[in-house]
């Protein structure tokens, strides 16, 4: 099988790399067609400047040569604003949605307020994208739910998140200097003020935070065990989870945050780090509290606890460690993930009414 991941989805992106690792693990050939077009901006910035720049990125797109036996368009993340140039293609075509634009910006950001014409545009925008797609692929199925009660679509294939395999392997052993890790972006799903009062419960316990984001302001005061490091080689992302005594994963109180399993929380399972993240729908599709993590109440006493629970138990912390990657393997590891794409690919062939190669 032969497929474009297609768009001006951004390079680097770890869902992106995930994903077209975990295809060629299925034996799937991918070849990329991309128009960059995200690079130095904020994903979706759609100010007059850039307007002009996607337009002739679509363009271009829809005038791609595709190789003749393509079987399909995936398109990535952010891939939203491409659909039409796939579409064009006259192949059938599956979105890698990744996320919702009115959930990520309306309830989740409060970038805009509900109601408004903004929120009114992304919604549509939504619904264009997802109805367009032969087969839309969420990263939950409680956001495939979200996704097809927005769009109105019968169906919304699940592939977790996962991790590179080419960098976040089984590396974790206990160290002598336990400390708590979290790395993000620093969207509101993610809780950061949760961890923070956390550290501030903790004045023993050091908090490595690595990251900046839209909440990074919430760190001005923030108390003397907290270290922040503003940025981190994406490469060098598994020896800090490696050397850390746990991880975080979410802890804010979006919609949003209920629906989603972040790359964090992926990346210290494949690491086999153990994982603190709140107890959510979707935590639960995969994750079972004190078997391969710890899940906790979105609270800053909660989180404090079960921080102290996993410094002082290291039976505890080196179980949860080795089933969090076991756990892993079961569910978000290359080779089963790239089962799932390439079953999703095949779904939307048939929904497209095009034939399905041997």
């Amino acid at each position: 099988m032969r497929v474009a991941y297609f768009g001006t989805w951004e390079r680097g992106y770890p869902r992106n790399d995930q994903v077209i690792a975990a295809l060629e693990s299925a034996g799937v050939d991918v070849d990329l067609v991309h128009e960059e077009m995200w690079a130095g901006t904020h994903k979706f910035g759609l100010t007059p400047a850039v307007l002009p720049r996607l337009t002739r990125a679509e363009l271009q797109l829809a005038r791609a040569p595709l190789a003749d036996d393509a079987e399909a368009v995936i398109v990535g993340y952010p891939g939203h604003f491409d659909l039409w140039s796939a579409k064009r293609q006259g192949k059938p075509v599956v979105f890698n949605a990744m996320v919702s634009l009115y959930d990520t910006f309306i309830e989740d950001r409060e970038r805009f307020r509900d109601g408004s014409l903004a929120a009114t545009a992304l919604r549509r925008i939504d619904r264009m994208a997802f109805r367009t797609a032969d087969l839309v692929v969420a990263d939950t199925r409680a956001n495939a739910d979200f996704m097809g009660e927005l769009a109105q679509i019968d169906e919304v294939a699940v592939c977790y998140i996962g991790a590179e395999e080419r960098l976040f392997r089984d590396a974790w052993r206990r160290p002598d200097d336990f400390y708590v890790l979290f790395v993000g972006k620093f969207a509101p799903l993610h809780g950061l003020d949760v961890i923070i009062e956390a550290a501030r419960h903790l004045p023993a316990v050091r908090f490595r935070i690595v990251g900046t984001g839209q909440m990074t302001p919430l760190l001005d005061g923030m108390p003397a065990n907290v270290e922040h490091v503003p940025w981190v080689d994406y490469e060098n992302l598994p020896a800090e989870y490696a050397r850390a005594g746990c991880a975080l994963g979410i802890f804010g109180s979006s919609g949003k945050a209920q629906r989603v399993i972040p790359h964090k929380s992926f990346q210290a399972l494949a690491v086999g780090t153990p994982l603190i993240t709140a107890d959510t729908p979707a935590a639960r599709e995969v994750l079972v509290d004190r078997r391969d993590c710890l899940l906790v109440e979105r609270t800053a006493d909660a989180l404090a606890e079960a921080i102290v629970t996993l410094r002082d138990d290291v039976d505890l912390a080196q179980r949860l460690g080795a089933g969090g990657r076991a756990t892993f393997e079961r569910e978000a590891s290359e080779a089963v993930l790239g089962v799932r794409w390439r079953e999703a690919i095949e779904r939307a062939i048939e929904r497209s009414g095009s034939p399905v190669a041997s």
